[in-house]
């Protein structure tokens, strides 16, 4: 689990995004998720805010997708 911080395209930087890897599993719910890296919006410490955005197979693929 890594946190980085959203980069406009002028490269300044704000907010916060949390990146992590998910085995695959059923959540509480019974809904089945997927294998791969995730990201979604939350500062270190915090609840996320929303649902995860993903999966994607590389962590790298998962940075520039929260960066787009």
């Amino acid at each position: 689990m890594a946190y980085h911080q959203f980069t406009n395209e002028t490269g300044e930087t704000y907010g916060s995004f949390e990146v992590f890897y998910d085995i695959g599993s059923l959540t509480l719910l019974g809904k089945e998720v997927d294998a791969g890296f995730y990201w979604w919006s939350c500062f270190p410490g915090c609840l996320p805010d929303g649902d995860p955005n993903g999966p994607f197979e590389t962590e790298e693929e998962a940075l520039n997708d929260a960066n787009a």
